[in-house]
């Protein structure tokens, strides 16, 4: 009898949230007041929108909280026994869930009913990591290309939204570089030493100098080689994704051979540090098309 009236009492707060009443608000004489909804009115219609806009619905709720936790309706599904159709329906609006099933999802989840019905701070600051990394040549990854010499920098953080590069380019013609490349996110190109010829898919070629730079979308065809009259170049490069996996994926591009320790052609470590590391690519056709960004 119990579980039957909050059943019923759920349902109906699901639909009344959902689908709050568009009418006017009686007042205690039995009159409509004015200026506050009504089908009429433009006053009506403005605060009949600032009326329904705040109310949350417990689909809602339940798509905030699974955004909370970085779950996917799948991941929720599995976690708390409900069907994943069914979680979808109620996450818009089409389906509510009983008292029973909230109850489920409470004690699968283990967190209290109060929880699952709290809704997100949107003004909340994001929470600081506090992480810091120092860059030195002498601790970077070298990996050896066809055109390229990269000594990925700040190897030891984890997930890195940002991955600084430096990169020395040898390429001197695009015949030399061959297929432009193309990769997920964003790059950020700051020459330090010599020229560079940059080549993209949509634009036509542009040479720049020391103190010049470039800011591109990756997954546009690209390439980096040294200008006329000049040997070789460096550069400071700043790869972005939304991938957290970002430099794993860069990675896995130059080949799968382990690092090797080599001699750093930038500048000379520092007496009693390690020696970069280096990844040469595979020797394969496809090793020159796939490097990752220059």
């Amino acid at each position: 009898m119990f579980y039957s009236a909050i059943n019923i009492l759920i349902g109906k707060l699901s639909t009344h949230l959902a689908n709050p009443p568009t009418q006017g608000i009686i007042g205690a004489t039995g009159s409509r007041m004015p200026g506050v909804a009504g089908v009429g009115g433009a006053d009506g219609r403005r605060n009949s929108t600032r009326m329904t806009s705040h109310h949350p619905t417990i689909g809602s709720l339940l798509r905030s909280l699974r955004a909370r936790n970085g779950w996917t309706l799948k991941e929720m599904s599995e976690r708390c026994g409900i069907p994943l159709s069914t979680l979808s329906k109620v996450e818009h609006d089409r389906l509510t869930l009983t008292y029973d099933k909230l109850l489920q999802l409470s004690q699968r989840l283990n967190i209290r009913m109060s929880e699952l019905f709290a809704e997100q701070d949107e003004a909340a600051e994001p929470a600081v990591t506090a992480r810091r990394s120092i860059g030195r040549i002498e601790d970077a990854v070298r990996v050896k290309t066809p055109n390229y010499d990269y000594y990925y920098l700040c190897p030891e953080l984890r997930r890195k939204r940002m991955i600084p590069v430096l990169t020395r380019v040898r390429a001197n013609s695009i015949r030399e570089f061959g297929d432009l490349v193309r990769h997920s996110g964003e790059e950020y190109i700051h020459v330090l030493e010599g020229r560079i010829e940059v080549h993209t898919e949509f634009y036509d070629p542009i040479v720049l100098g020391p103190g010049e730079s470039v800011y591109i979308d990756s997954n546009m065809g690209h390439a980096y080689t040294a200008a006329e009259g000049c040997d070789e170049a460096l550069l400071l490069g700043v790869c972005s994704s939304a991938d957290e996996q970002l430099l794993e994926s860069l990675m896995t591009l130059h080949g799968d051979e382990p690092p090797a320790p080599v001699t750093p052609r930038i500048s000379a470590p520092a007496p009693g540090k390690a020696k970069p590391r280096e990844r040469r690519p595979r020797a394969s056709g496809a090793a020159r098309k796939a490097n990752p960004a220059k």
